[in-house]
């Protein structure tokens, strides 16, 4: 991965970003208005997006004071297993806790079994589940928490 570059995201990435967003959650993707307003939340939303020869995967973080959360994390669904999605989580952990925060939060889709995993190697644990969260399909969500150290 010595090509990689993590940048921030840009409103001229949102058309690539949305069509790695239907490849990735094909059930319940987010629309590019909604990317749109993410953007525009910053500084308090934090969107970055990962190249390696094209736009391999993106990750965003909202940054609450005490607690930060993990809006997404999506790496191309032809490039798994490469990495990507661990220096995706840990730039988002490195920011969370820069910006002060002593605890991040997250969901994920309890059928999304790679992503838990790698939350898991992480020190996430899980709090409590959604139950049917994720529509359509009544999919239960995992809210899960890891302690970070400010600074």
């Amino acid at each position: 991965m010595s090509t990689t570059r993590l940048r921030p995201m840009r409103w001229q990435d949102l058309p690539e970003v949305h069509r790695l967003e239907l490849g990735c959650f094909p059930q319940d993707p987010w629309s590019p208005a909604g990317f749109w307003a993410e953007l525009a939340a910053r500084p308090r939303r934090d969107y970055v997006v990962l190249e390696d020869d094209g736009l391999v995967g993106y990750a965003g973080l909202d940054l609450a004071g005490e607690t930060a959360d993990v809006m997404t994390i999506a790496t191309d669904p032809a490039r798994r297993g490469q990495g990507h999605g661990q220096v995706l989580l840990d730039r988002l952990l490195q920011r969370a806790a820069g910006a002060g925060a002593s605890q991040v939060m997250l969901e994920v889709r309890e059928d999304n079994e790679a992503a838990i995993a790698l939350y898991a190697r992480n020190g996430f644990a899980e709090l409590h589940r959604r139950r049917g969260y994720y529509q359509p399909g009544g999919v239960d969500a995992l809210i899960m928490r890891k302690e970070v150290t400010r600074g």
